[in-house]
């Protein structure tokens, strides 16, 4: 488990994380958050730049050396009314960290923290603060403010907690740890009329019913079976009366898959049936994707270079874990540079307490934990 020091600044990790957690942030709005990252890092002592990206922060330690790692952790919460009843739980009506981003930034902090107090590395570490993640282009936003170009990095190493594995264990995939992502908008337009004389309508509600059950067919007869791809229709609207047709139906849901060529395929389906539908049906459709999410897919040798860090740390390394049809945006760093995504278990997930649930609480006790992960991880990739 993590050593001695992390250990010892367990209690004011968890002052920083209860503390984030009474004052979440929605996405995009992470302004307190990351001026709160900033004071900390003042009493620490360590260098910054904020306002990449919108209200990203990197911190660097810079120490001899010339090797460069990059660490990353989320900052932005969730449109979620906490039911936790916790003495520290949130205070902004209908906010809440019900994903623990929370908790993976103040292990940062933590990590921070620890590099800057242990003298045997030397390199350059850069502590990415990241905002807007869940779906918002946190990541894109970073990278087009030029990231990689102003703080280069030769790799760069995250996590996330997960709920109903043992506090502390730890699971790295050799490939594909979580799925790439889009929102689906797809609107049927036809034409309005009584509900009572539907022959004179192009009924879009009926249309949008084809299309539902039609878009079910694509992941069990278009994808191959040992390919995981998923199509979810959330969301249906059209009129507000019981006696009208409407004019138009919306329709507002998820695709996700864990290889990119699969997403490409499942997605060009989707335009398609939408379109011939529609046709069919004397209707017209149209579709948008938006807030992609990349695949976050590890590469190898820094997956095994994470599973060797967390053996000698004495964390348990599990390897029965499937890939996740999640989302994560730290699939975008993995495009441009090599790195390794892992999830550490938060501990059992209380009355079904998994992420994004109201009744979700980060645990404390792997705070240290990842911190020391983290720090140790950025060691063993400046050595070697």
């Amino acid at each position: 488990m993590p050593d001695t020091h992390a250990q010892r600044i367990a209690p004011t990790l968890t002052e920083w994380r209860r503390y984030l957690h009474q004052h979440p942030e929605l996405s995009l709005r992470e302004e307190k958050t990351a001026a709160f990252v900033c004071e900390r890092l003042k009493e620490l002592g360590i260098p910054f730049e904020s306002g990449i990206g919108g209200h990203g922060v990197v911190a660097t330690l810079r120490r001899g050396g010339n090797r460069s790692v990059g660490l990353r952790a989320d900052m932005d919460a969730l449109p979620i009314t906490e039911a936790t009843g916790l003495p520290y739980a949130s205070k902004t009506p209908g906010v809440m960290h019900a994903c623990g981003h929370d908790g993976h930034t103040t292990s940062l902090l933590g990590a921070a923290m620890l590099l800057r107090d242990d003298p045997d590395w030397s390199g350059t570490v850069h502590f990415v603060f990241q905002p807007a993640e869940e779906g918002f282009g946190g990541a894109l936003a970073m990278m087009e403010d030029g990231l990689f170009r102003r703080f280069p990095m030769e790799r760069i190493f995250g996590y996330h907690n997960w709920p109903g594995v043992e506090a502390g264990a730890i699971m790295i995939h050799d490939g594909p740890m979580m799925a790439q992502g889009e929102r689906i908008g797809i609107t049927i337009h036809g034409h309005a009329g009584h509900a009572a004389m539907p022959n004179l309508t192009a009924d879009p509600v009926v249309c949008a019913a084809q299309i539902i059950v039609a878009l079910q067919s694509v992941v069990s007869r278009n994808i191959n079976p040992l390919d995981a791809a998923v199509i979810s229709i959330c969301v249906l609207r059209g009129a507000e009366a019981d006696n009208q047709i409407p004019d138009t139906v919306t329709l507002r849901g998820t695709v996700r898959a864990l290889l990119p060529e699969v997403f490409d395929h499942v997605t060009g389906r989707i335009r398609e049936i939408v379109a011939h539908t529609a046709s069919a049906m004397g209707c017209r459709g149209e579709v948008i994707f938006e807030r992609r999410l990349a695949a976050t897919i590890n590469h190898k040798d820094e997956a095994a270079l994470g599973r060797r860090v967390a053996r000698d740390l004495g964390m348990p390394v599990l390897t029965d874990l499937p890939p996740t049809m999640a989302s994560e945006d730290f699939g975008w760093y993995l495009r441009e540079i090599p790195g390794a995504y892992a999830w550490i278990g938060n501990g059992p997930a209380t009355e079904g307490a998994f992420l994004h649930n109201q009744n979700y609480n980060f645990n404390d006790e792997i705070l240290p934990i990842a911190a020391g992960y983290l720090a140790s991880t950025a060691k063993a990739a400046l050595a070697g």
